[in-house]
């Protein structure tokens, strides 16, 4: 159904972030119509690792990441790499990567996440409760694995930050340790760091589509509409789509790693850039899975999804337009091939996603500079269904003129003050 006249709210994208935004919105009274240019999850939200990942308050920013950068960037099959022909079009992103290690600007974001953080797990309780959906959960923790004492000993600083964030940890120092929680992992992997209150959805999909039927249930409208451009007017916003304009009172911006061509729309540049991630799916479980698997060092994870298992991770620099590079997803099975016991790598299906991320791993929350009735919720990197509740939370209290729960400060669209 192509979408037509004027409307109170229209929040445009049906990712997990616009879903819950609109969900959360009609909850406050209001009329919403979510417009979307395939449909519900049908992109980013379909095929992520289903985590929710409150313990990584840490950026990719970090100081001296500088350094080992290079050598990262240059493996096209490494755990960061970036496409050659996309490197000349990513270096104002770059740039402001680069900003954002130093030392104040890392703390400060590691201080903000961990905000977002806590406000988030918060508000998934409070929606769970709300729409009855504590069957779509698992609650069965995280194990992040090393290999040798050095490796663990690398990572000591960032197990004392989620310390200094309230996140509780237990640390293994033994594989027999480890396999008191996961049984079947190569001797190798020597240490661990094990996260009891780690939760995943049982299908990332399967959640937004739930929430996408609650919203439906409730009176909500869902529409497709490829959006071309915005354009504020006296009392509202117009919409051009691809078979005409539309207005309405307020809009939401939640069009993930699209979102930033609707702002520059508007006339915002914002350097939002793309983390491509890949995985493979495998319908049914060869490997018995007791919690969520975090290979560090390798770049990737293993989770549960429905009753099979899903590998994947990493992140590969290289924008909305260039073909996947499926080696990527095969690199990442080979290797879970040999660290899980009697894993049968059969009739998996590879899958490649556009995770929107910001220079310093911050979403965009908050009004547009050109309109306050515009209003942005995006570019939240590998984090965008960890943090999706406690966003909506967030956006409505802009709609509606209160104050937020937290400072939307370190949020803003125009944090990033220099050119580029």
């Amino acid at each position: 159904m192509s979408p037509t006249g004027s409307s109170d709210i229209i929040v445009i994208g049906a990712g997990i972030i616009g879903v819950t935004s609109a969900l959360a919105l009609q909850r406050q009274g209001r009329q919403v119509r979510l417009l979307d240019r395939k449909g519900v999850a049908a992109e980013t939200s379909r095929g992520n690792q289903g985590a929710f990942a409150y313990t990584d308050v840490e950026p990719l920013a970090t100081p001296g990441i500088m350094r080992k950068a290079p050598k990262w960037l240059l493996d096209p099959l490494g755990p960061l790499s970036l496409r050659p022909a996309y490197a000349l079009k990513i270096a104002p992103w770059m740039y402001h990567f680069w900003r954002a290690t130093s030392k104040s600007r890392y703390e400060a974001a590691v201080t903000a996440q961990s905000g977002l953080m806590h406000l988030s797990r918060a508000a998934l309780e409070r929606l769970i409760v709300e729409t009855k959906g504590e069957d779509m959960m698992r609650r069965e923790g995280q194990l992040q694995v090393y290999e040798g004492e050095a490796q663990f000993r690398a990572t000591l600083p960032s197990w004392d930050l989620r310390r200094q964030h309230g996140i509780a940890f237990d640390l293994l120092k033994s594989p027999d340790e480890i396999a008191e929680i996961q049984p079947g992992l190569h001797p190798r992997f020597t240490h661990a760091g094990y996260t009891p209150d780690w939760m995943n959805t049982v299908d990332p999909a399967r959640w937004t589509e739930y929430l996408a039927q609650c919203f439906i249930d409730a009176g909500g409208v869902i529409e497709t509409a490829e959006i071309k451009s915005l354009s504020p007017l006296e009392d509202g916003v117009e919409i051009l789509t691809a078979t005409g304009p539309i207005t309405a009172a307020q809009v939401v911006v939640a069009a993930g790693a699209w979102s930033h061509h609707l702002a520059r729309s508007l006339g915002e540049r914002i350097p939002l850039e793309t983390e491509r991630g890949y995985n493979t799916t495998f319908p049914q479980a060869s490997f018995d899975l007791k919690t969520h698997l975090t290979f560090a060092d390798h770049g990737f994870v293993i989770s549960k999804i429905g009753e099979g298992l899903r590998v994947g991770g990493a992140v590969e620099l290289g924008g909305l337009d260039l073909p996947p590079n499926y080696k990527r997803a095969k690199i990442l099975v080979e290797k879970a091939r040999s660290f899980l016991e009697g894993f049968d790598p059969q009739g998996g299906t590879e899958w490649m996603g556009f995770r929107p991320s910001m220079p310093d791993s911050l979403p965009v929350i908050g009004h547009s500079a050109k309109t306050e009735r515009v209003i942005y919720a995006f570019g939240h990197g590998h984090l965008g269904l960890t943090q999706s509740a406690g966003t909506a939370e967030l956006v409505c209290a802009l709609a509606s003129g209160q104050t937020p729960e937290i400072s939307l400060s370190p949020f803003d669209a125009a944090r990033f003050a220099a050119p580029f």
